[in-house]
């Protein structure tokens, strides 16, 4: 008798796991079907011309402002190649600092705690899709202003469609940005968590910091894929000038909130095992959890921060370019402002029928 109950128990056990596993099925093939069609459209330079109109829009409505004009497609404003070449190797800075704060506010501890725990390769598996999505974002915050062609290059993709090499990139840069931040930071070890976010905050304003971060995180990049490391800046690159497009530029500014949208609805489909479109109908809802819109808004934060040195260095003097948990309730606002635009513009193109 005994054995007969075991055997109806497993019969009942692997019936269960079968039935559960039928079930989940359908769902992780429509987050793959939403995440496809997300990748295309953050892929689409049409596209992404567009949701920036749309952002700017939403931006000056809930300033009280009328809608600005983005300049000539042929428009050319001359930049500087150092500020350039700085801004660009930032993200992996700006992903760190945007990515403990987010760790801090679900799980505790102080900048420096995490920061230890990210050299020592002490963190655990969420913890460390976490830091890679906001490196991500970081990332691709900073593409448009390089060039908007750049959006159609095979990397930029939605993150859960990268492979293991280029994955590994972000987390170098993580692991990079980690390791000089904590090695500045290592007088403050015994100070309290708020005089730790202070020291960053002073950290990310100060030009000669971010300009040694930015040589650091170039030189780690190359030294990852075992090349020789390149001179950052040569005496000529000082005062050289470039072209850039304006139109370029302007559609990079408005459209960083569309890719921390699309960073934080990949990571919760992940993390959270979302589907995209319940997250977009729970932003335009206002039903998302409260934790989840504030992670979003951190999103938001770090990819308008990697935008910041590309429009001009001194931009990181700034008052609100500081850590998220010092910023004021209206400068949140803004931020949340941009995600909830992006997910209702979003959102409707995921329900437009295909053409």
């Amino acid at each position: 008798m005994c054995k007969f109950i075991k055997l109806v128990y497993l019969i009942l056990l692997v019936a269960f796991a079968s039935c559960t596993s039928t079930e989940s099925k359908p769902i992780e093939n429509k987050q793959q079907e939403q995440l496809n069609q997300l990748n295309s459209l953050l892929r689409d330079s049409a596209f992404t011309v567009a949701i920036a109109f749309k952002q700017d829009s939403a931006y000056q409505a809930s300033q009280s402002a009328a809608a600005s004009a983005l300049p000539g497609r042929d428009s050319i404003i001359m930049k500087s190649y150092k500020e350039e070449k700085i801004a660009t190797n930032l993200a992996g800075f700006l992903a760190v600092e945007c990515g403990i704060g987010a760790l801090m506010q679900l799980d505790g501890g102080t900048p420096v705690e995490w920061l230890q725990r990210i050299v020592n390769k002490g963190l655990d598996s969420t913890s460390i899709l976490l830091l890679n999505r906001f490196a991500n974002a970081t990332w691709k915050a900073s593409q448009p202003f390089r060039g908007l062609s750049r959006i159609t290059r095979d990397n930029f993709i939605v993150a859960n469609f990268l492979s293991e090499e280029e994955t590994k990139k972000d987390f170098d840069q993580v692991m990079a940005a980690a390791s000089m931040l904590l090695d500045t930071m290592k007088k403050s070890t015994n100070e309290s968590k708020e005089q730790q976010i202070e020291m960053i905050s002073s950290l990310m304003k100060n030009k000669n910091f971010v300009t040694d971060m930015a040589k650091h995180m170039e030189a780690s990049y190359y030294e990852a894929l075992n090349k020789p490391v390149p001179e950052f800046l040569s005496p000529a690159d000082e005062s050289k000038m470039v072209e850039k497009s304006a139109f370029e530029e302007q559609v990079a500014t408005k459209v960083a909130g569309f890719y921390a949208l699309e960073c934080g609805v990949s990571y919760m489909a992940t993390a959270q095992k979302k589907l995209p479109v319940d997250v977009l109908k729970s932003i335009e809802n206002e039903t998302i959890t409260r934790q989840n819109k504030e992670l979003l808004e951190r999103f938001a934060n770090a990819t308008w921060k990697a935008g910041q040195a590309f429009r001009s260095l001194d931009r990181i003097e700034r008052s609100s370019f500081t850590p998220f948990s010092l910023l004021s309730p209206e400068e949140v606002d803004k931020d949340w402002v941009q995600i909830k635009s992006a997910a209702s513009f979003l959102l409707k193109s995921f329900n437009s029928p295909a053409k």
